[in-house]
């Protein structure tokens, strides 16, 4: 299984589940992710409750998961991962930027968020990223979650403010390479930490603002207008 920053074990291929009810879509994928170098699926399934059994019978590293399934969607589906001894990396696939459960997938502890066009290059350049700590969210995807989560009342204002209180000051610069798009190892370049520092820096981080993943973090990050000088 991964590591702190989702990396697999020297000389060992990530191990990822394809999940998708339609099977041209499921068989697209499994072609796409076995041609790049690293990773090697590991199981298929057609529906969440499928998706978790699989899962845990193959002690997957990674999931495509499409997010709009009957009976049990993505989000439901990420949730019951989540819970798992050893719960993987999951990158959600949806047919649409606008998709109305986006942000209810990143509350569900979604490691990252695409649409289905990203392309062959743009997917392969996601599961990389989650491998190595980055969390990718399509840009369209991260503005409609951003849009949502602060629509600009006082009150939300208010919390927005609390929240930042809550950090110290490197910690909120922490936050802010996060929402950059950077991974553990860039961070600690240019901050000038060990890497096992900016962990420790992440960890608090998540645990202050009563976040699950980094994913969550990098959303937040752009709510809060954090930005790099």
């Amino acid at each position: 299984m991964s590591g702190d920053d989702g990396a697999t074990a020297a000389g060992t291929d990530a191990r990822v589940l394809v999940v998708d009810d339609q099977a041209i879509a499921r068989s697209g994928l499994v072609c796409l992710v076995n041609s790049v170098p690293g990773f090697t699926v590991a199981a298929v399934a057609e529906n969440g409750p499928e998706a978790v059994t699989r899962a845990r019978e193959h002690d997957v590293d990674l999931v495509l998961m499409d997010l709009r399934m009957p009976h049990i969607d993505g989000v439901e589906t990420t949730r019951r991962l989540a819970r798992l001894s050893r719960p993987p990396r999951v990158i959600v696939l949806t047919g649409s930027a606008v998709d109305d459960r986006a942000l209810a997938a990143l509350e569900a502890g979604t490691s990252g968020f695409l649409t289905k066009d990203v392309g062959p290059a743009g997917l392969r350049s996601a599961m990389e990223s989650v491998m190595n700590g980055v969390s990718p969210v399509a840009a369209e995807v991260l503005d409609l979650v951003v849009r949502k989560a602060s629509h600009g009342t006082a009150r939300g204002r208010v919390h927005r403010a609390e929240l930042l209180a809550r950090l110290t000051e490197q910690e909120r610069c922490v936050l802010t390479l996060i929402g950059a798009g950077l991974s553990n190892v860039q961070i600690a370049g240019r901050i000038y930490l060990s890497v096992s520092g900016v962990k420790a820096h992440v960890s608090r981080i998540l645990r202050k603002l009563d976040l699950r993943n980094r994913t969550q973090a990098a959303v937040l990050a752009h709510e809060l207008h954090l930005t790099e000088a």
